[in-house]
């Protein structure tokens, strides 16, 4: 099987695990508000025309991972806890904080959710987080939730185009923002017609692993106006941020560049200066 194959397999043993419905979370009374993803990520287009005529956008939004462990990278950085580097990325200026919550293959947990939420709740930080798993049940949507997500990742490539709208519902009915990851064209087409506002190219193909820059620059281009646009791995320097930055993309994701990186924050500053750039 591919690593793709082998993963979703696990997946559904350990969903078998997690509860059908959810108690009531005596810890949130009133239930939690979560925040506006869309806000926090869409890139505003500036007053100010450029050379061509049109509007400059502002700076490209950033999104920092936490992810201890990568399938194909092997451990990453555990210097600072989950929560702590969550905390790390809010202070250095990331726009949105995705925690990866898959135990068998990156070492994440639901747990490291919590702590992260609870972390930036204490330090005042509305960073929003995304709880990023293989979903494929319903029952990890209300995971999410309860655990202090705003916005949960759908993975266009893992479930039919039916199912991934039963699941955006779901998210949706939660209060969850749906944040779609397609690799190509048919894929993007299945997140548009499930009314995705957010929309994130992988540039790396989940079943060979390989990354193709140009193909995910050709999807972000086809992602209809109004859509969020979010460009998913392969950067891994200022520069990369920069090249992203000229184009259609609201944000990008840093994922396993920023966790090789004991103390996150001057690289991540380093990267936002970049976003920053015509």
């Amino acid at each position: 099987m591919s690593r793709l194959a082998d993963i979703l397999a696990a997946k559904r043993r350990s969903v078998d695990a997690l509860p059908a419905r959810r108690a009531p979370d005596p810890a949130r009374t009133p239930p939690r508000t979560p925040i506006d993803v869309v806000g926090a990520l869409r890139r505003a287009r500036g007053d100010g025309a450029s050379a061509r005529g049109r509007p400059e956008p502002s700076a490209l939004r950033l999104i920092a991972e936490v992810k201890l462990k990568s399938p194909s990278a092997g451990p990453l950085s555990r210097a600072l806890t989950p929560e702590g580097r969550a905390l790390a990325y809010a202070e250095a200026g990331a726009s949105m904080i995705s925690v990866l919550c898959d135990g068998p293959y990156f070492d994440g947990s639901w747990d490291h959710l919590a702590a992260a939420r609870a972390r930036l709740d204490a330090a005042g930080c509305a960073a929003p987080l995304l709880a990023k798993d293989f979903v494929i049940d319903e029952r990890q949507i209300h995971e999410a939730r309860d655990r202090g997500g705003d916005a949960v990742l759908l993975i266009a490539r893992i479930v039919s185009t039916e199912r991934l709208g039963q699941l955006a519902g779901a998210a949706r009915a939660e209060g969850l923002e749906p944040f779609v990851e397609v690799v190509d064209a048919p894929e993007l087409e299945a997140a548009v017609a499930i009314g995705a506002r957010v929309i994130g190219v992988n540039s790396r193909d989940l079943d060979t692993l390989e990354v193709d820059m140009a193909q995910a620059a050709r999807v972000l281009a086809a992602i209809p106006d109004g859509v969020v646009a979010v460009h998913l791995s392969g950067l891994r320097q200022p520069a990369d941020v920069a090249e992203v930055a000229r184009g259609r993309a609201d944000a990008a994701l840093m994922g396993e560049i920023l966790m090789r990186q004991d103390d996150p924050r001057p690289l991540l500053r380093a990267m936002l200066d970049a976003a920053r750039s015509r």
